[in-house]
């Protein structure tokens, strides 16, 4: 049932984290595989398809680049034409097809190229194979992450103060979730292919793994709080007609009062819908919602405040974006390059047991799983007390602690790098786990990053482009990846003219005769510069809404007014009622309506006798459901009445500091 045919009633009982289960379990058995194949592919691109080291690292950067890149594709499909919930299906099916493919030719020898010294030696059908495969693993895997997050996000609502806070609890179980199904991956399917060189059962246990857990996906419909997107709701499109309307209307003149522009009642809008407020940012935008004289609004030519208002915002986004983009690069290198590291020369033995390089990463994913719940059950709620923010600090805070925990991974990386080639190349190789410092710190970063971007373009997205927004978290991804390529190919590039061995960085097979170290100390000073960059544009975002105070119970205003009662006894039967204005709006109160009597707080007294006082105070926040108020009749004025000895009463009358 898509949410606008869903009931309030009906839409209360769907969703929360019973739902939420059926996500949890998906995404652990999906990245047992997909991190476990992220870690070692770049040893499966070298020993059995023989791409030298360079090359290696670059197609699988280019293989991840493309994944996150196709969330988008997702995201936008999920917003547009199918509910997340069919678009996670449908490209989960592509997923399991391309792992199945993957396994198919790992297995056969006939599918494997010979070796040829070249950086590439795969060609004619193999390399058809290859790729065919990698391009249906990452279509299939990028469109589940662009429509994912989303399908979770909206199982708790935003407006109801415990499940905003439930919300922000969600990403962090996702990404615990993440990290469990990892820690197998890591250490169990990574063992099986770069151990016992059996990459085609550590392809086929990632099959088998996904398809179980798209199948619990699927289970789990009848408790997920599903929207169907109709084609007005596409991104794109409210997009594009936003700026057609404000290039035709750009001769006119704003209205010195934003209330003048065009909005539509809050009566006309669906129950889950949301009216935003007007803001001075981009102001040539506004002209889109100018209503020309003597003309009807349509679509192309007059858009909404809201939707404007929407377009600002994933304007505002993409500088924060932008910002995110080089510490996913140096994510890239850990993946890539810190592999080789730990598989070219170094002490792999942990006892008698030798350790896969690729395993490495199990340390920042134990960590991850360790601290994920100490963040979520002793920091959140100490912070929450200070901030009164439902995730503890917000999100950009905890963008900007992890993209300082990066620079210092990458320094950090660039020391141990020296002592590993310096120990290499007197045969006295140091241990593996020394890479446990870059990782461990990175993983942390991650914690924060990941969790971070999430909410913040979940939330702050309007709700007919939250499938693409938290997209855009993805996307930073995707354009890391691709720009450690770029790197890579450049200081290679640079590097092989002005060194005096005319080799560049990163060159050949060998990691020993390789100036790795620079490149890692190049990207810690790159991620610094980045910092400073990040803190600008997160000083200067303007969150969409204020938060909900997370400590507001949850009140049900359908048979009184939207205020808070404070009422005691004041002797011989006398009581007294003191009504303040709500701070938190309830999702479900009843739209009341203002059209027979003002916006106003309450207090009465009895005072004795039968006697009765009532002053009215403006209320502090308007009921975003409330009937538009005429006042064509009567002044927007606050009222002070008390009723007298003798029945007399009397009435004050001031204006009132709301305006609907």
């Amino acid at each position: 049932m898509g949410l606008k045919e869903m009931t309030k009633a009906e839409y209360k009982e769907k969703g929360g984290f019973r739902a939420s289960a059926f996500i949890f379990a998906l995404v652990s058995l999906e990245n047992m595989g997909f991190i476990a194949n992220m870690v070692s592919m770049v040893l499966y691109f070298g020993y059995v398809m023989y791409f030298n080291i360079p090359e290696s690292a670059n197609t699988l950067t280019n293989f991840m680049g493309a994944t996150f890149l196709l969330s988008l594709l997702g995201g936008f499909i999920a917003d547009t034409f199918l509910s997340r919930f069919t678009t996670c299906l449908l490209f989960g099916f592509i997923e399991v097809l391309g792992l199945a493919l993957l396994t198919i030719q790992a297995y056969s020898k006939d599918l494997h190229p010979t070796f040829c010294g070249k950086p590439s030696c795969i060609k004619g059908g193999i390399a058809v194979m290859f790729y065919a495969s990698l391009g249906l693993l990452a279509l299939g895997s990028g469109g589940v992450k662009g429509a994912l997050p989303a399908l979770g996000g909206d199982q708790f609502d935003q407006k109801d103060p415990k499940e905003a806070q439930a919300l922000a609890r969600f990403f962090n179980w996702l990404l615990l979730s993440t990290t469990l199904g990892a820690c197998v991956g890591v250490t169990g399917i990574v063992y099986l292919t770069t151990e016992k060189h059996r990459w085609y059962w550590g392809f086929f246990i990632s099959t088998v793994a996904t398809f179980i857990g798209f199948v619990i996906l699927a289970f789990g419909k009848p408790f997920y709080r599903l929207r169907e997107p109709t084609p007005a709701d596409s991104p794109i499109i409210r997009i594009a007609q936003v700026i057609a309307a404000a290039i035709e209307n750009r001769r006119l003149a704003l209205p010195e009062n934003p209330n003048e522009m065009y909005e539509i009642s809050a009566k006309e809008k669906d129950f889950r819908e949301e009216r935003l407020s007007h803001t001075n940012q981009f102001r040539f935008l506004d002209k889109a919602a100018i209503v020309p004289k003597d003309s009807k609004p349509t679509p192309w030519t007059v858009c909404t405040v809201t939707q404007v208002e929407e377009v600002k915002i994933l304007t505002r986004m993409l500088p924060i974006l932008g910002s995110t983009i080089i510490m996913n690069t140096c994510m890239a290198q850990l993946q890539t390059f810190s592999v080789e590291q730990g598989n070219t020369a170094m002490d792999r033995h942990l006892g008698k047991f030798e350790v896969p390089a690729a395993s490495i990463p199990i340390i920042p994913l134990a960590f991850m799983s360790i601290l994920i719940p100490i963040y979520e059950f002793l920091f959140v709620p100490f912070a929450r007390k200070i901030t009164h923010h439902p995730s503890g600090i917000t999100q950009l805070q905890r963008v900007g602690v992890g993209l300082v925990l990066s620079a210092i991974s990458m320094a950090i990386a660039g020391v141990v790098e020296v002592k590993r080639r310096n120990q290499a190349n007197i045969n006295k190789p140091i241990s593996l786990f020394w890479l446990s410092f870059q990782y461990g710190i990175f993983g942390i970063a991650d914690m924060f990053t990941l969790v971070g971007l999430l909410e913040f373009f979940y939330k702050e997205a309007p709700a007919c482009m939250r499938s693409l927004s938290t997209s855009f978290t993805w996307l930073s991804l995707s354009f890391g990846y691709f720009l450690s390529t770029v790197f890579v190919n450049i200081i290679n590039s640079v590097t092989k003219r002005i060194s005096p061995s005319k080799q560049g960085w990163l060159h050949g097979f060998d990691l020993n005769q390789n100036n790795l170290n620079l490149f890692y100390w190049f990207l810690a000073i790159l991620s610094c510069l980045n910092f400073a960059n990040y803190l600008y544009w997160a000083s200067w975002y303007k969150y969409k809404t204020e938060e909900p105070d997370p400590d507001a119970k949850a009140k049900d205003f359908s048979t009184g007014p939207l205020l808070g009662n404070e009422e005691s006894n004041l002797g011989g039967g006398a009581t007294e009622t003191n009504e303040a204005s709500s701070s938190d709006r309830d999702p479900d109160a009843k739209a009341k309506d203002f059209s027979t009597g003002p916006l106003l707080g309450k207090e009465e007294s009895n005072l004795g006798s039968g006697a009765t006082e009532t002053n009215k105070a403006p209320s502090s926040e308007p009921d975003p459901n409330a009937k538009a108020k005429d006042f064509s009749t009567g002044p927007l004025l606050g009222k002070e009445e008390s009723t007298l000895d003798s029945g007399a009463t009397e009435t004050n009358e001031a204006p009132s500091s709301v305006q609907t």
